[in-house]
């Protein structure tokens, strides 16, 4: 069946949320993953290509989903107000549905291989599914600090460590709902470019290490960094009692473990020598960004 024409009005919402300024991390890891263990000089990738767009597909209806006033509730997103809030609440709904589906319909169609199109559907829906990114998302509208210390007090006759059983629970928090979208951007990236088991393992361990820091320095910048530098409300998870490294385990211990993180992702590359040098900029680069 040939793809359907998209509505003017719904194509205006989709342009407006995936066109806006961002960092585009995600779709960027999936083509330098590629590049990295595909044929030398083979240029762009046109399944890396289609891959990415993809992911920033899923991650945008992420966004425009977490905004609503159902879930975080915020004015602003990438510098400019968020979609219900430039269209209205129903629009915005719909307009992440369509995104979600579209991304899927083009790994579908464009994808030139059928063994890798299943395998990038496969990765796609996995990471951002009910077992990766809602799981996370719903942990995290579920469980505020003070949930969690509730819940731990009544049953501190069971538990040794309390603050561990916090970071247990945050850690899976921070796992899902963002680790798992950079290990599929790597995980994808390394399907396009033809990547050996061995090549694949390690730039899965790499996307989740490097997606674990990058939640960790977004948690610290919303407690440091202003409004215009982020492009989004800052201050709002301490607002809302969310469950974050520096709300758990304090701003020196956060860039720690951010620290501690990005070392492991550089580590993940170490079988690749010099050619993986743009992957190692990036895990520093993330680690000390301001916005």
């Amino acid at each position: 069946m040939a793809s359907q024409p998209i509505d003017s009005e719904l194509k205006e919402v989709l342009c407006y949320t995936l066109e806006a300024p961002g960092k585009r991390i995600r779709s960027a890891l999936v083509l330098w993953c590629c590049e990295l263990v595909g044929p030398p000089k083979a240029g762009m990738n046109r399944n890396a290509e289609i891959a990415a767009a993809a992911m920033e597909m899923v991650h945008t209806y992420s966004l425009v989903h977490d905004d609503l006033p159902a879930m975080d509730n915020d004015d602003l997103r990438r510098g400019q107000p968020t979609c219900h809030k430039a269209f209205d609440e129903a629009t915005a709904i719909l307009a992440g549905d369509a995104l979600l589906t579209l991304a899927f319909e083009i790994l579908a169609r464009e994808i030139d291989k059928p063994a890798i199109a299943v395998k990038l559907i496969d990765e796609l829906a996995s990471a951002a599914g009910s077992g990766g990114m809602i799981a996370g998302q719903l942990a995290d509208m579920k469980f505020t600090i003070d949930d969690l210390r509730l819940t731990i007090e009544n049953q501190k006759s069971k538990i040794r460590n309390r603050k561990s059983e916090i970071e247990n629970q945050l850690e899976y928090i921070h796992i899902n709902k963002t680790a798992k979208m950079f290990r599929c951007a790597a995980a994808m990236g390394a399907i396009c470019g033809g990547a050996n088991e061995s090549q694949y393992n390690c730039l899965c361990e790499y996307g989740l290490k490097l997606g674990l820091g990058f939640q960790i320095a977004d948690d610290i910048l919303d407690v440091c960094a202003s409004s215009e530098q982020l492009g989004k409300t800052s201050g709002k998870d301490a607002r809302a009692a969310k469950c974050t490294y520096p709300a758990v385990v304090g701003l020196e211990k956060s860039r720690q473990l951010a620290k501690k993180l990005a070392d492991e992702a550089v580590a993940a590359l170490e079988p690749f020598g010099p050619k993986a040098d743009a992957l190692r900029k990036l895990a520093i680069a993330l680690l000390e960004r301001t916005k």
